[in-house]
């Protein structure tokens, strides 16, 4: 297996002009990845999207949150979305991008300014609404993408781009298909 080289955080930031280039109405689906199991991913071509278990198949609601009084899922982060350049620019080989552990990844502006909380995002059939939580990298982001990785998306730029990305619940059902336009319902 070769070995996978990290971009060192000057090289991610020469990346930021393609990133900020990204179209902030309309955008496209670019890859669905569910999560069956813990450290398990699947690439799909169309997803359904559910109000109570967020991408059918997902173990989202099952794995629970260490953020949640009781340990329950967080119905504020039943979705991860994550900007389908960044990932492009994190790992340039498309089969390292669900390792990232998001399942929507988009090509459409996921900034503050863009797409804050509330915002709803039409995709296919389904309907989206951005939650307040923060998306963050944790230390598995930083081991598969390198620890300048982690301070790039987790700086205050980066941080104000969602270079991480961010999360959001279904507020109406559907079925999603890569190629799907997105955009702001």
């Amino acid at each position: 297996m070769a070995e996978v080289k990290h971009l060192s955080l000057t090289e991610l930031e020469a990346g930021l002009e393609t990133i900020r280039q990204s179209p902030q109405d309309a955008g496209v689906l670019t890859l669905i990845v569910r999560r069956p199991k813990t450290e398990q991913r699947e690439i799909l071509t169309e997803g359904r999207l559910d109000l109570t278990g967020g991408l059918v198949g997902d173990n989202w609601q099952a794995r629970g949150s260490r953020g949640t009084p009781d340990g329950s899922a967080n119905p504020e982060m039943q979705l991860n979305l994550m900007n389908a350049r960044v990932i492009a620019l994190l790992a340039p080989e498309p089969e390292r991008w669900a390792l990232a552990g998001d399942q929507l990844f988009v090509d459409l502006d996921l900034s503050e300014r863009n797409v804050p909380p509330g915002t709803r995002l039409a995709i296919g059939s389904a309907v989206i609404e951005v939650t307040a939580p923060p998306h963050t990298g944790c230390q598995k982001f930083s081991a598969r993408f390198g620890a300048d990785a982690m301070k790039f998306v987790n700086s205050p730029e980066g941080k104000a781009l969602h270079l991480r990305g961010i999360n959001a619940r279904v507020v109406q059902p559907g079925v999603v298909r890569t190629g799907d336009e997105v955009k702001k319902a």
